[in-house]
């Protein structure tokens, strides 16, 4: 019985050591995230050429209205390219878009990736380009977007993450999925930069310098989460990612559960695969090169989603208190360890969502908190071939 006691105690010490490791992890980088300076960018009268990428999977929807606001940028018309990567899009869209000053590039592949119409939209690109931005296709940059990301390839950085922040918050799930992409900004972009570490990529609204780019993205061959895969990259190369704050770029938030899923369920699984494929090699730069933006890459993959984490805290902590304070068959200790681990959470919570977000809106919101975390635990006995075909979620109009 005592050996019994014993093996559930270590396994206990084993699951609470995971879990405030994740806690304070977060914590640590939402407080820094208060600290973050952005660094001055000298404003230049040089305007690169720029090419502006748009892979558009299916999304005959938006694409047409999302190219027309591109080319709204205060920057000079010849100075920049969009770039529309047509796949799978209708006859009637290609010739609406055929119809805008634009670059338009059809592709058609069996099995369709972002990493593929990249690497073909570049490979047939005739210009000679200094920089690229790559956007979703439901992404609406701000007017003075590529005058900021400009300035700051010029000041010195090679690979810039601009703001993406939330084009619609029309529902709870949008809502949520607001404030999420938002406390990832905090404490993937914020405050890692506040703390010398390079910003997290978010999969658009970013840019790079053009040919590194293009060079890297030939080593690509991610069904999912190639930001994740160019992340490892730069990070081994030891090039260090910048973020602006004040370069938006609005995108789309999703606005039903089943969306949630879909964009969820890819998550997860590419989370898993780049831990599996990075964990020793990340314990190798840092022990052997002292490359801590790389292991810090690999540290990320094995802290839980955000929701994941904040309610199975929830969970064990209620659980334990119940087993403590109410049948009396537990250590007082332990049950305070794991509230401990709660507020620890709660707290990086709190720190990393902005101001804005706290309002009746949000509390409203917070009713389809559960629910999210539920589908998020159940996406975990869902992840079986997640990874091997591209998840696509869809966009569309906005419905008030």
């Amino acid at each position: 019985m005592q050996a019994i006691e014993s093996i559930l105690k270590a396994i206990e010490y084993i699951i609470y050591g995971y879990f405030i490791m994740a806690s304070l992890y977060i914590f640590v980088f939402a407080f820094a995230g208060h600290f973050y300076k952005k660094q001055r960018s000298h404003f230049s009268t040089v305007q690169s050429k720029i090419a502006v990428l748009i892979p558009s999977y299916k999304e005959d929807t938006v694409i047409i209205e999302v190219a027309k606001s591109a080319l709204k940028q205060n920057y000079q018309s010849e100075r920049f390219d969009i770039v529309v990567i047509a796949d799978s899009l209708k006859q009637t869209t290609i010739a609406k878009l055929k119809m805008l000053p634009i670059l338009l590039i059809e592709v058609s592949f069996e099995e369709s990736t972002k990493a593929k119409a990249l690497n073909t939209a570049m490979a047939n690109l005739k210009e000679s380009y200094d920089y690229a931005i790559v956007l979703d296709a439901d992404n609406l940059m701000e007017p003075n977007f590529l005058v900021k990301m400009n300035n700051a390839f010029l000041s010195g950085y090679q690979i810039v993450q601009g703001h993406r922040k939330a084009k619609n918050v029309n529902t709870s799930f949008a809502i949520l999925d607001a404030a999420s992409e938002e406390i990832n900004n905090h404490i993937f972009r914020r405050g890692h930069r506040a703390l010398g570490l390079s910003s997290g990529l978010i999969g658009s609204g970013m840019g790079f310098d053009f040919q590194l780019f293009k060079s890297m993205m030939q080593t690509v061959n991610a069904v999912g989460g190639f930001d994740k895969e160019l992340e490892f990259k730069f990070a081994e190369k030891r090039i260090p990612i910048e973020y602006l704050q004040d370069a938006v770029v609005l995108d789309e938030k999703i606005q039903k559960s089943s969306d949630f899923s879909n964009q969820r369920r890819r998550w997860l699984a590419t989370q898993f695969v780049y831990l599996n494929r990075y964990f020793k090699q990340g314990c190798l730069e840092l022990f052997f090169k002292g490359n801590i933006n790389f292991f810090d890459k690999v540290w990320q993959m094995i802290v839980p989603p955000r929701i994941l984490l904040l309610g199975i805290t929830s969970l064990l902590a209620i659980i334990f208190s119940f087993l403590t304070f109410t049948l009396n068959i537990h250590s007082y200790i332990s049950a305070y360890l794991w509230i401990l681990n709660l507020l620890i959470t709660v707290a990086a919570f709190v720190l990393a969502l902005p101001k804005s977000f706290y309002n009746t809106n949000t509390l409203k919101a917070l009713v389809s908190l559960p629910t999210a975390f539920v589908r998020m635990a159940l996406l975990l006995f869902k992840l079986k071939g997640a990874n091997n075909k591209f998840i696509h979620t869809s966009h569309g109009s906005i419905k008030n």
